[in-house]
């Protein structure tokens, strides 16, 4: 009886092993190009996610994981994004200007449009294409904006690790997510490519 149970787990190690290594390797390469079953791999890399971020984080960089599997979520989400009527831009405070006069309210930053900072023309461009922007301090101001409307799909702009938290968290609340990432990290002064923020927003123009 021992024996067989002990068979069972580990044969279930082996194969969690083997199919984690496989999706990340995937991961990997849909940092480059388009990949097959994208949301199956994701799926895998979700589950697993706590021992492969120990395991980064002990022989490599958490960022790195953080940045395949949003590359991998971004493949597998695209199709019905652009399927999406009701859309959202997240972005966090950490881009704006650090003499910002906004105010900051329950679904957080309140753009005065001033001109400081990348966001005046955010904020132009999401209304161009049909966004409504948040400017949050953190991924809990999430949580009020899904109460308060109803979206059905978000453009996530973020470092690494805050794009893949926010997209495994709103997984399961039937809004599609798309993300974007800074060109670094940090609590202030950070940067995104605009343009590549750009191409997106025209990549799901309807």
């Amino acid at each position: 009886m021992y024996s067989l149970l002990g068979l069972i787990i580990s044969i279930f190690i082996i194969m969690s092993v083997l199919l984690a290594t496989i999706a990340l390797a995937v991961s990997k390469i849909s940092m480059n190009r388009h990949v097959w079953l994208a949301g199956f791999f994701s799926g895998i890399l979700d589950f697993f996610y706590m021992p492969l971020k120990f395991f980064f984080f002990k022989f490599s960089d958490t960022r790195i994981l953080d940045k395949w599997m949003s590359s991998l979520k971004n493949i597998s989400s695209r199709d019905d994004f652009s399927k999406t009527s009701k859309r959202m831009i997240i972005a966090p405070h950490c881009m704006r200007s650090l003499d910002c006069p906004a105010s900051s309210a329950r679904t957080g930053i309140q753009c005065t449009s001033c001109g400081k900072c990348i966001f005046a023309r955010l904020k132009e461009d999401a209304v161009k294409y049909g966004y409504k922007l948040y400017i949050v301090t953190g991924s809990s101001f999430v949580k009020h904006i899904i109460k308060e409307e109803d979206y059905d799909a978000a453009l996530l702009i973020a470092c690494d690790y805050e794009l893949n938290k926010v997209m495994m968290g709103l997984k399961g609340k039937n809004i599609i997510t798309y993300g974007v990432a800074m060109l670094n990290d940090g609590c202030f002064s950070t940067k995104v490519e605009y343009d590549r923020v750009l191409e997106t927003l025209e990549m799901f123009s309807n």
